[in-house]
């Protein structure tokens, strides 16, 4: 099942629940372009190779083209975060609990951003999602055969960030150990941009699914439909998301990507290339499974992986404490928001 651009349009003006919904949606979409799509392009920005402007314009490029591309491969992500929680048979409270669980998401992650905080807008939306529905259905609201792909998700983007990251470095280092490094420099350089644009492309087929996923939701339920089981993602919602989070990129994204590029690990032109790489293989590897990552626990800890392989000391675990600390805080800080706001909302509308 699907909508048309014509359908949704018309259903937009006649339905104000619709309005809402959809409104909340791009917010949260919007916030994710200020914290999560910058960690695709953080590193390239921050050793000079591509302008910041250049890099925003690429990052919705490459955003666009991972939705639009992985989307029509696999879809699973989409499929998982729809799936994830169940807000029960009446349509009207399920329709106000997602618009609660996004609510919750803006105000969390728009906090974090006020700190210069790269917190996990996947993490986010998952908790959120939980929280309200928890609300609404108790135990019964959360479909455990999909949420444990999450947990799942949250060891291997760690694991796999860190561990790519590390050992590519090693063998760019062993490969490149008799050249003149200055030779290198131009090359690398441009193999950053391409790095940074691979990263872009699966922040988008990543993060981009999992926001269709819940904007299909919040369409089905608006028009009374809570018994959609499989839907096929329009061409005109890839384009909107993509062009949504690029804004969001634009507004606010140059205070993660000082934190991120510049701030954790001082890197080389290399380095950035291998933690681009080493986050973009990654994240191909959980799409591919259908498996909901955070794009930016892969990209930081690839960035760890990165400094420590040459000495842990060129790592700021200072910075690092702070993102594991938010990491740890987001389930059940924005699960805690998103159910209370459920509750409020339930109460009032």
């Amino acid at each position: 099942m699907t909508i048309t651009l014509a359908d949704f349009l018309d259903q937009l003006i006649s339905n104000p629940a619709l309005l809402i919904t959809v409104i909340l949606t791009l917010g949260v979409v919007l916030v994710n372009g200020w914290t999560d799509a910058p960690n695709a392009i953080a590193t390239c920005v921050s050793t000079r190779s591509i302008t910041p402007r250049n890099a925003i314009i690429m990052a919705a490029v490459f955003n666009f083209l991972g939705v639009l591309v992985m989307t029509l491969i696999n879809n699973s992500v989409a499929q998982t975060i729809y799936k994830m929680v169940d807000f029960g048979d009446n349509p009207k409270n399920a329709l106000v609990a997602l618009c609660a669980s996004l609510f919750a998401i803006v105000v969390w992650a728009t906090a974090a951003w006020a700190f210069g905080i790269p917190t996990s807008e996947s993490h986010a939306l998952i908790a959120g999602l939980t929280g309200a529905a928890v609300a609404i259905q108790g135990g019964e609201g959360i479909n455990g055969e999909e949420w444990i792909k999450v947990v799942y998700g949250l060891f291997m983007s760690t694991a796999m960030g860190f561990g790519i990251g590390y050992f590519v470095t090693k063998l760019i280092g062993y490969i490149c150990k008799d050249i003149d490094r200055r030779k290198t420099t131009r090359f690398f350089k441009n193999a950053q941009v391409t790095g940074g644009a691979a990263m872009a492309f699966m922040h988008g087929a990543q993060d981009g699914q999992k926001f269709m996923g819940v904007f299909m939701l919040g369409v089905f339920l608006a028009k009374g439909q809570g018994n959609v089981t499989s839907f096929e993602i329009p061409l005109w919602l890839m384009l909107l998301l993509s062009i949504v989070m690029a804004l969001g990129t634009s507004i606010g994204g140059y205070r993660i990507i000082k934190t991120v590029g510049m701030g954790m690990v001082k890197l080389d032109t290399y380095q950035g290339f291998a933690s681009d790489a080493s986050a973009a293989i990654s994240l191909l590897v959980a799409s591919v499974a259908g498996i909901p990552v955070s794009t930016t626990h892969t990209k930081t800890t690839s960035i760890m992986g990165v400094g420590a392989s040459k000495r842990l000391s060129s790592v700021n675990w200072g910075i690092v404490k702070e993102m594991v600390a938010a990491w740890i805080l987001t389930f059940p800080g924005c699960g805690l928001l998103g159910y209370i706001m459920a509750m409020l909302f339930m109460k009032f509308f």
